[in-house]
């Protein structure tokens, strides 16, 4: 008999365990990506009387427009409403988009929120995302034929999303960059590179020296010269990396003899010196101009970039033109970032969010406030103490183990009861 328990106990050891903590910690994290991605969309409302909504939670509807039929794009409130029995696929977010529900693209189906649409929208613009497939393979996401883990990253410009792998140089962690340009629309909007220089964020690897100033060709990169055949300010090619030496030196003497909050590493020093010596060139006329005047890199890569960057592109004349022509305007808008609207649908979550804690002290008294305040005090108190047994312990909550301790809170309140004694004058 004691070997006949033995492999089931074996078994037993060999299934993962998943304590209250680890079920806790999930849901919040997906109730937080959950607010962050559809938090700034309205899900009982159709988006459409706002117009091209600068940026929203987009789904295609492949049961309505198959691949073969135009592309079309629904809201989240449609998704729900009109197409919740559907096929749908998942398209994050996209800018400047209009709900298509119900128009001259859907056959067989009339929006139930909102009938009186335009047959088009014009404005709309559309990729093989509606269609289910991604990145420059074009292949599904997830895709039950691909056995790489790889994570999606979508690009800020066409906001099409891209295998890692495919986008010819590795993406930095996560956390270490706040947006993506893929190598399509570097090649199209190729000015950004002279800001790369400045500003991208580099994996920098034995094989790949990443984006620097003043080196020479390797592999498949291209080193750009000076637009006026000389160095900025008239400088000897020797000298300029010997003055931005000397000046980042300079820069990082004065840092540290000024007090601080919070210790800086070299390389948040290093970003403080680049951003500072941007804006300071800024000053004199076009950003762009004086940093094509040095010696950059265009590779044939997608390029990373950290937080707050689009600050940094130049908004003279010329550069907005620029950036209208390659109808990418919206790069000089902080408030069109992802992180942006993830952030106002974390504001808006919040704001709708009632407690029902404050909802029922407000409905009694103050002496019954009190009291409720109390107990409430002592039962997060009591069940955080309990919970933290088992998570030290790395245990399994039971439901038996809740029963039990709500039974023995009882028991504790009902011999605190017992115990009052009552004076009357």
């Amino acid at each position: 008999m004691a070997g006949a328990e033995e492999p089931a106990g074996r078994q037993a050891e060999l299934e993962p365990v998943v304590s209250l903590v680890d079920v806790l910690e999930e849901d919040e994290e997906l109730e937080n990506e959950a607010c962050a991605v559809l938090g700034g969309s309205d899900s009982e409302k159709c988006s459409y009387s706002q117009g091209s909504v600068k940026r929203q939670a987009l789904y295609a509807c492949s049961t309505c427009t198959p691949e073969g039929e135009e592309p079309a794009g629904i809201c989240l409130a449609c998704s729900y409403e009109c197409h919740g029995s559907h096929k749908l696929f998942e398209l994050y977010t996209k800018r400047n988009f209009r709900c298509d529900c119900g128009n001259n693209k859907f056959k067989n189906l009339e929006c139930k929120l909102f009938p009186d649409k335009a047959k088009i929208n014009c404005g709309n613009k559309y990729n093989d995302n509606f269609f289910g497939l991604y990145c420059i393979c074009k292949r599904p996401y997830p895709d039950p034929e691909d056995e790489i883990p790889d994570e999606m990253i979508q690009c800020v410009v066409c906001e099409d999303w891209f295998h890692g792998r495919h986008l010819g140089a590795i993406p930095p962690e996560s956390g270490d960059f706040q947006e993506m340009v893929c190598q399509a629309c570097m090649k199209r909007c190729s000015f950004l590179w002279a800001y790369a220089a400045h500003l991208a964020v580099t994996k920098v690897t034995a094989e790949d020296d990443g984006l620097v100033l003043n080196v020479d060709a390797v592999g498949d990169q291209e080193v750009i010269q000076p637009e006026n055949g000389a160095h900025h300010d008239g400088a000897l090619k020797e000298d300029v990396p010997e003055r931005g030496r000397a000046a980042e030196k300079e820069f990082k003497a004065e840092q540290m003899n000024e007090p601080c909050t919070s210790s800086s590493s070299e390389a948040d020093l290093q970003t403080a010196f680049k951003n500072q010596h941007l804006n300071t060139e800024s000053q004199s006329g076009c950003r762009l101009q004086e940093l094509k005047a040095k010696q950059f890199i265009k590779k044939d890569t997608a390029t990373y970039w950290p937080l707050n960057w689009r600050s940094k592109l130049c908004t003279c004349k010329d550069c907005m033109k620029m950036y209208g022509d390659l109808d990418i305007l919206f790069l000089t808008d902080e408030c069109d970032t992802v992180l942006a609207y993830e952030n106002k649908g974390k504001v808006d979550q919040a704001t709708d969010r009632r407690d029902p804690l404050m909802d029922t002290l407000n409905s009694m008294n103050r002496v019954q406030q009190v009291e409720l305040i109390c107990e409430y005090n002592d039962l997060k108190t009591e069940l955080k103490d309990y919970l933290k047994r088992f998570a030290d312990e790395g245990t399994v909550v039971k439901r038996e183990d809740i029963q039990q301790f709500f039974e023995e809170f009882q028991s504790k309140k009902r011999r605190r009861v017992d115990g009052m004694q009552y004076y009357c004058s």
